[in-house]
């Protein structure tokens, strides 16, 4: 008979009766510890953290953490994501929160004690009741032993260096999930510009030059290096000359960076680019990339999302995540070719995973993305008015509508007829080796691009009322379509709009790290002996 499902209010009683120190598994562990002859303190208030056993005169501190508490029970029960474990839940939000500010508090109070020079290994609970002898034995160790300089000592610290940093919005999407920036670099002095403009630390921390002459000595030991390394030679608008390309052959450049910091290389690394990287040259480059994060010890996932889960702007990217740790990963790819599409995995994705079991993959479920932020094209555009300057002719207007097809132009005529306004976006391409304005009318802004010689600009079209308008799409707009909403602009409209069209989106960014590198980070503290002895 099976026992009727607790109501959330029943659950709630349970979890305030649940002791936060002397439980058994700590109990257990300071069983073995005594008859090993060591001698120990528990909780001690001074301490950040109140870490659960300490060998206060040789600075060691013990955390046993409960997977509940701690966020990794959902990972246990095969969950994709925090909160699916509390699906059904009225208070789902109410422990979310919760459980994912104890994770923080875990990182934050970790990296306080090894500052201070102490020396730290947290354990899971069922970790230590599962083999307490092991854990007691790696307490001892971590007493009697220096820990070895392998750059994972840094991971609670969340720091992280962004190569191709742009504008800055893959640190902006990484600040918000409680990461810290402590590097960049770019190429591009333009972008540095707004760059300067937005953050006002720049001074400190921003390497203005080409990726391939950058000194390694120069780059810190971090948690994670990001890179969203240029996509031209990879775009099936570029030239498809791949990773061997002028551009897109900085990649190898970030490889040369991670090769020489050595025992120091970042635990994560996070690449971005177009969907494109996967078929440029058949595969062979997209494959390459991924041997080579091997050939420094990443175990790689790799998956694709698209911006209009969060922001009203259709904007594909294919990320890949590198984990230095050989545990996460799994063996080979499963048989099964279910396991790996999905969403965020389609189709042609899964078959190169599954095709290429000589990959060192670390394939995690991931929840589907948002279903919608309801954001549409109207909500992100500034309210200008009809004499702005911004606004097109009446002639250039004419001379746009008539580059439309057929079809296209009709859909113009029926907004124009409309006893309202509405809006769309047009991009001009080139078709027959004619130039030709493909309108776009489903509330959703096509892809920014990195405007060229005045192409590639998005031109947003108003129209109703028996009148038509149009005009660019403005730096301020661009910002809301990446989710960088009050981005400081001062910069022309081209340069702003190269800036955007070649950036990453904020809440896309924010949604890795809080799905996937947090809990990684989380996960990769566990069981591990930490002492800090990388510099700066």
């Amino acid at each position: 008979m099976t026992k009727p499902k607790r109501t959330p209010e029943e659950i709630s009683e349970v979890m305030r009766k649940v002791h936060s120190v002397d439980t058994a598994p700590e109990i257990v562990l300071q069983s073995v510890l005594r008859e090993r002859g060591v001698e120990y303190n528990v909780h001690p208030a001074d301490l950040p953290g109140k870490p659960d056993i300490v060998l206060t005169k040789e600075r060691v501190a013990v955390f046993v953490d409960g997977e509940f508490w701690h966020g990794m029970q959902w990972r246990r029960r095969r969950r994709a994501a925090l909160e699916e474990q509390f699906t059904g839940s009225r208070n789902q939000a109410y422990w979310v929160k919760k459980i994912r500010g104890n994770m923080q508090r875990d990182c934050s109070n970790t990296s306080l004690l090894l500052k201070r020079g102490w020396k730290v290994i947290r354990f899971w609970e069922k970790d230590v009741l599962k083999n307490p002898e092991m854990c007691a034995e790696m307490t001892i160790q971590l007493r009697d032993t220096p820990v070895a300089s392998d750059g994972f000592s840094v991971l609670p610290e969340k720091t992280f260096a962004e190569f191709f940093a742009g504008i800055g919005l893959m640190r902006m999407g990484l600040e918000r999930q409680g990461w810290t920036l402590t590097f960049a670099n770019d190429i591009d002095p333009q972008k540095l510009e707004m760059y300067i403009g937005q953050f006002q630390d720049t001074n400190g921390h921003f390497n203005l030059g080409d990726i391939h002459a950058l000194a390694t000595e120069l780059i810190p030991t971090v948690t994670l290096a990001t890179a969203s390394f240029p996509c031209n030679d990879l775009s099936l608008a570029g030239s498809r000359a791949g990773l061997g390309g002028k551009q897109s052959s900085a990649f190898w450049g970030f490889i040369r960076i991670l090769t020489e910091m050595g025992q120091r290389r970042p635990p994560l690394v996070l690449i971005e680019n177009v969907p494109g990287f996967l078929t440029s040259r058949g595969g062979s480059d997209f494959k390459e990339a991924l041997k080579a994060l091997n050939g420094l010890g990443y175990a790689v996932d790799t998956f694709i999302l698209d911006a209009v889960r969060f922001v009203p702007q259709s904007r594909q990217r294919l990320f890949v995540v590198g984990i230095r740790d050989a545990q996460l990963r799994l063996n080979e790819p499963k048989s099964d070719y279910g396991f790996f599409e999905s969403e965020i995995r389609p189709r042609a994705l899964a078959d190169f995973i599954l095709n290429n079991p000589d990959i060192r993959w670390s394939v995690r479920p991931l929840p589907a993305p948002p279903s919608s932020n309801g954001a549409s094209l109207e909500s992100i555009l500034e309210d200008l008015p009809e004499s702005a300057p911004e606004w097109w002719s009446q002639e250039r207007v004419d001379y746009l509508l008539n580059q439309m097809s057929p079809r296209h132009r009709k859909k113009a005529d029926e907004m124009m007829a409309d006893d309202k306004w509405s809006y769309g976006t047009i991009f001009r391409r080139v078709r027959n080796e004619k130039s030709m304005a493909e309108l776009r009318t489903d509330g959703i802004a096509g892809c920014l691009r990195t405007p060229r010689g005045g192409s590639g600009r998005q031109i947003l079209l108003k129209a109703g009322k028996g009148k038509c308008y149009a005009r660019l799409v403005s730096p301020r707009e661009a910002a809301r379509l990446m989710g960088a909403d009050d981005y400081q602009l001062a910069v022309p409209l081209n340069q702003a709009l190269f800036g955007f069209g070649d950036a990453v989106c904020v809440p896309v960014i924010s949604w890795i790290a809080e799905h996937y590198l947090n809990p990684v980070v989380s996960e990769l503290m566990r069981g591990r002996p930490l002492q800090q002895t990388y510099g700066g």
